[in-house]
């Protein structure tokens, strides 16, 4: 396994997996009053779903990245688009001011185009 390999398996298991069960946690348990008096109980759960889902994918990324050449794209574009997309969602359903809202849909529009990504590398490695 190669040192990027290396690295984006590093931060989907501690920056992205570890932190998102870590939140998951502390929203329902720490920040549980918080979030029921915002109604943003749902909100924070999408931002922790989404960022699990995300640490799922760099793994799956860096696992085959060794034997077929995908995309490096994808595993940017779900880094980048999981930092804005949940953290944006995190934010808000803390009380951040609502002029962060529009930041979310530009991280899930990086996550999209990371899984397009993915898809076209897929016909590239297999179209010989």
């Amino acid at each position: 396994m190669n040192k990027k390999d290396r690295h984006l398996i590093r931060i989907a298991s501690i920056a992205f997996a570890f932190c998102a069960v870590i939140l998951g946690a502390f929203g329902a348990h720490f920040l549980r009053e918080i979030l029921v008096a915002r109604e943003s109980t749902s909100i924070w759960e999408t931002g922790v779903r989404y960022q699990m889902w995300h640490a799922l994918a760099l793994l799956f990324i860096s696992v085959l990245q060794e034997k077929q050449n995908l995309s490096k794209t994808a595993g940017r574009c779900f880094i980048i688009g999981t930092i804005i997309f949940s953290g944006s969602i995190y934010l808000l359903a803390l009380g951040a001011p609502r002029w962060l809202g529009p930041f979310t849909p530009i991280g899930g529009l990086l996550l999209i185009i990371g899984w397009f990504s993915l898809l076209i590398s897929t016909f590239k490695n297999y179209s010989e």
